[in-house]
């Protein structure tokens, strides 16, 4: 029992990687700092950190990775001028390519999915070739090639990302059943759950659970008075009422998601 219980469950590190993989997706660089200095100290190699930011660029795009990977390399030079010595961690090598790009990331998404899978792709490789030769030629076969990351901790990766981001449910749920695959645990999506609504908003953490088929979290909390008035505008003055109006709307949203 004790051993399912440890297994069943996040560990220091991999709860970093969570932590991490979603503020960088989110572009939120002070507290990814924070949560790098974390991982690090949570045994996490540079190496390790290295790849999980350099793969991100593949869901979050090079903008948000780019700043993550500046934001790490911030972090590793004031913990060297404090004498911190991060373990650097197994060397960063591609050294599985077989020439076939497209054939080896296709098999690699056959592992990750359990699932044959034709070439091209059914519907969105058809339609668009170019970007079917993409996923699998250079994300399946030239990033997962390092094997610096485990497929584990790069499903982990992904699905910590694109939780903490709006409108990739489909990708999401794809991504939750290669995760199942690899290993993890219906009980530690859950968790990655908690620390998305930690880190990012729980209106994003319940996306999660809606896909795990767990229940959501009320985001209106207990207690919360909501006021409705009537109010009367003259109409010389309903052109800068609605100015007022849209700003104030703008500025609840952005609080609703947060």
């Amino acid at each position: 029992m004790n051993a399912q219980t440890k297994t069943d469950t996040l560990n220091a590190r991999q709860q970093s990687i969570v932590a991490i993989s979603a503020l960088t997706a989110t572009g939120d660089l002070e507290s990814l700092k924070i949560q790098l200095n974390v991982g690090l100290d949570a045994g996490i190699t540079v190496n390790e950190l290295k790849e999980t930011l350099v793969q991100l660029y593949a869901y979050c795009g090079f903008p948000r990775s780019l700043n993550g990977i500046s934001t790490f390399m911030d972090v590793l030079k004031e913990r060297k001028a404090k004498g911190i010595a991060d373990k650097q961690g197994k060397e960063i090598i591609a050294s599985n390519n077989t020439g076939d790009n497209y054939e080896q990331g296709r098999k690699v998404l056959e592992q990750l999915t359990k699932i044959p899978q034709a070439k091209p792709a059914p519907g969105f490789g058809e339609f668009t070739p170019r970007i079917d030769a993409f996923l699998k030629e250079h994300l399946f076969a030239d990033i997962f090639d390092s094997d610096v990351l485990t497929y584990q901790q790069r499903e982990l990766v992904t699905i910590s990302a694109l939780a903490a981001m709006t409108g990739v449910e489909p990708q999401l749920q794809s991504h939750i059943s290669m995760g199942i695959n690899t290993g993890i645990t219906a009980s530690q999506l859950e968790q990655v759950a908690e620390l998305i609504e930690n880190h990012i908003s729980r209106k994003q953490a319940n996306s999660l659970r809606k896909l795990l088929l767990k229940p959501i979290v009320s985001v209106v909390e207990p207690g919360i008075m909501v006021r409705i008035s009537e109010i009367e505008i003259l109409p010389e003055y309903l052109k800068e009422y609605n100015a007022i109006l849209k700003e104030e709307a703008s500025a609840s949203v952005k609080l609703s998601d947060s």
